[in-house]
């Protein structure tokens, strides 16, 4: 049995929600990094706390107080919702975001990871030379970075494609908008379907593999070549 047109129209819109998560993700956790690896300030670990609580807390309390975050009546959801016409719970747009918040430790730590690698000294020859701080990001930062980028944005996309609880809260399931591809899965179950369940999670079983392989194959590239013995 195939999968039917709903079953690939989740799994679309869960393509989409962590294709344009992980864009987002990197626009946002890439300066964070780089605040976090420069900044030693009693700040940095109020920064440190925020950041990781998407990592403790589950996924339902947090998707829960993003819903309300994000009602109507708030300054964000109203202010969203004359801009658009349309309200940002239960909405695409607030599953956007709300996956951003959630996966945002997953990208910002393996770039801060990155970023420590970087030898200071090659920067400050860098800044003696002449090169400004853009000079310096666009030339030796980023190129050194390029593997850790890889890696968080691997990461990124597949935190946010395994989302449940926290789109749940934030999307309901509605078919063609907001229903991705965890929560067809948890229906089909609920209702039985246990042959579209299988084919449903043998394919995001198929894809996670195929992501983890690329992680693992990256990291192994960053660790050096062990000298040889005599």
């Amino acid at each position: 049995m195939l999968l039917s047109n709903a079953d690939w129209q989740a799994v679309g819109i869960s393509l989409q929600l962590a294709g344009l998560s992980t864009v987002l993700l990197l626009l946002i956790g890439l300066p964070l990094a780089i605040w976090r690896v420069r900044r030693e300030t009693p700040l940095r670990r109020v920064l440190d706390a925020v950041l990781a609580l998407p990592l403790v807390l589950p996924p339902t309390v947090l998707g829960f107080y993003l819903l309300v975050l994000f009602a109507p009546q708030t300054l964000l959801g109203s202010s969203w919702q004359w801009l658009s016409g349309q309200p940002l719970a239960f909405s695409f747009a607030g599953l956007v975001l709300g996956s951003v918040i959630y996966s945002l430790p997953f990208v910002v730590q393996p770039l801060t990871v990155a970023l420590r690698e970087i030898p200071v000294n090659l920067l400050e020859s860098a800044a003696s030379l002449g090169a400004n701080r853009w000079q310096r990001l666009w030339r030796i930062t980023l190129p050194l970075l390029r593997r850790g980028l890889l890696v968080a944005a691997t990461l990124g996309f597949a935190h946010t494609l395994g989302e449940f609880g926290v789109v749940l809260m934030l999307g309901g399931s509605i078919p063609g908008e907001t229903q991705v591809v965890s929560i067809a899965l948890f229906q089909h179950v609920e209702a039985s379907r246990y042959a579209q369940a299988h084919q449903l999670a043998a394919l995001m079983l198929g894809l996670s593999f195929f992501l983890l392989l690329l992680v693992y194959g990256l990291g192994a590239q960053r660790r050096p070549a062990p000298a040889p013995r005599d």
